[in-house]
């Protein structure tokens, strides 16, 4: 591999106050087969746990590099930001990731041999994921189509949809195709800006390499089974889902209406806070519908 810049591989981090995890996902990284090629760049979003200091040996001697976005960007801001930076800092390719996944020493190395077989041309790559007990992580499932999430693990395949738990992306596709919402905030952020991609070329997941996802349970986000406590995040999800299901046109439309008409069927049958969980449902493809952030592109470097 050859970039303008001192090594051609960026790893995007985002992080919020989970400085354990984060110190593991590191350690993960350094130990990097392909390490050689593999800058890692920590954006955190304003971590208040004592994160920046447990990370200043790291960056003092030149392990990663750190950077403090001075406030709670969510994680759609935050990767907005990471990968901004590294388009703008000459990487040729981008790995980005939460700061809970940890990858095997071959992760990468894994990655960019698969690249190199495509000769390059592909929109994004996605690692296999599973979970703390090695089962599939069910909150990171690739779609072959919107109708169509990915079930054998075993085989590489075609995908238009995956998670930004250990995506592999050409710098230049983000140049040409523009960064996340970061209007989003959380949630959908990672399958709108991989279905972005795939709409244009080829993209694949590729199951020799391997990342756990270290979530608190293997569950994927339900709005049957939340809690109260829990609902105000799902405003984001079905605001933002109206966004992403928005660039495929009447087919994108019609998922989306039978998919939320699914959920409140069984959050009627199923489900306590029967009337918060559909208002919510209702009141947020609303505000989706008048959602229209514009995306954001690197500027050009004269």
């Amino acid at each position: 591999m050859k970039s303008s810049n001192k090594k051609p591989v960026a790893a995007v981090v985002v992080t919020y106050n989970r400085r354990e995890l984060l110190l593991n996902n590191i350690g993960c990284l350094l130990r990097q087969t392909f390490g050689k090629y593999l800058d890692i760049i920590i954006i955190d979003n304003a971590s208040t746990d004592g994160t920046a200091e447990a990370l200043k040996e790291y960056a003092d001697n030149g392990s990663i590099i750190y950077i403090n976005t001075g406030a709670n960007l969510g994680g759609a801001g935050g990767f907005h930001f990471g990968m901004k930076y590294a388009a703008e800092n000459g990487y040729k390719y981008v790995w980005v990731m939460d700061d809970d996944c940890f990858p095997q020493p071959d992760t990468l190395e894994e990655l960019c041999r698969f690249g190199k077989k495509l000769k390059g041309r592909f929109g994004f790559l996605s690692s296999k994921v599973v979970w703390k007990d090695g089962s599939i992580c069910k909150m990171n499932v690739q779609k072959e189509t919107k109708w169509k999430r990915l079930k054998d693990f075993d085989k590489p395949a075609r995908v238009q949809y995956a998670s930004f738990v250990s995506l592999f992306m050409r710098t230049d596709i983000i140049k040409r195709l523009g960064l996340p919402y970061k209007e989003f905030f959380i949630w959908s952020d990672d399958w709108e800006y991989t279905r972005r991609i795939s709409r244009r070329t080829k993209c694949y997941y590729v199951p020799s390499s391997v990342v756990h996802h270290f979530s608190k349970a293997n569950v994927g986000a339900d709005i049957v089974s939340a809690d109260a406590g829990a609902l105000g995040r799902f405003e984001y999800l079905y605001r933002n889902d109206v966004v992403l299901y928005r660039q495929d046109g009447f087919d994108g439309f019609m998922y989306l209406m039978i998919r939320d008409a699914a959920h409140i069927m069984r959050i009627l049958l199923k489900s306590g806070n029967k009337k918060e969980k559909i208002a919510l449902i209702l009141r947020s493809t609303l505000k989706g519908i008048k959602f229209k952030p514009a995306i954001s592109y690197i500027e050009r470097q004269e």
